[in-house]
């Protein structure tokens, strides 16, 4: 991997990990739902501080350029963070559905009551 590409990734993954704690700071994510984000970030930067990692699973996977392997690395942390985003919008469905029909029973019993008067 050459220099100017390991500084690219570095300065990158600075600026990454900067903007992911000032949201955190501001309270615009929360903290259970950014490991991931940070996980990423770490193994981004351990990537780009140790070049010799990202070579050897380059040869272990049989890649023959590091960046190719860097790119495969990059995409599969993004699957994996997409498919936790789809995990927790599924849980956040299901309670909103939840949520509704006990309203729904709330408002049924309320008019219930008022014609009951």
């Amino acid at each position: 991997m050459s220099t100017r590409l390991r500084i690219l990734l570095f300065v990158g993954v600075i600026i990454y990990l900067l903007i992911l704690l000032s949201f955190l700071k501001r309270q615009k994510l929360n903290l259970k739902y950014s490991l991931l984000w940070i996980v990423s970030g770490i193994i981004l930067l351990i990537l780009a501080l140790f070049p010799g990692v990202l070579i050897g699973a380059a040869a272990l996977a049989g890649i023959e350029v590091a960046s190719n392997a860097l790119f495969v690395i990059a995409i599969g942390l993004i699957i994996i963070i997409l498919m936790s985003l789809t995990s927790i919008v599924s849980m956040q469905n299901e309670k909103l559905k939840k949520l509704i029909q006990y309203n729904a029973l709330l408002e049924k019993r309320i008019r219930e009551l008022e014609d009951s008067r």
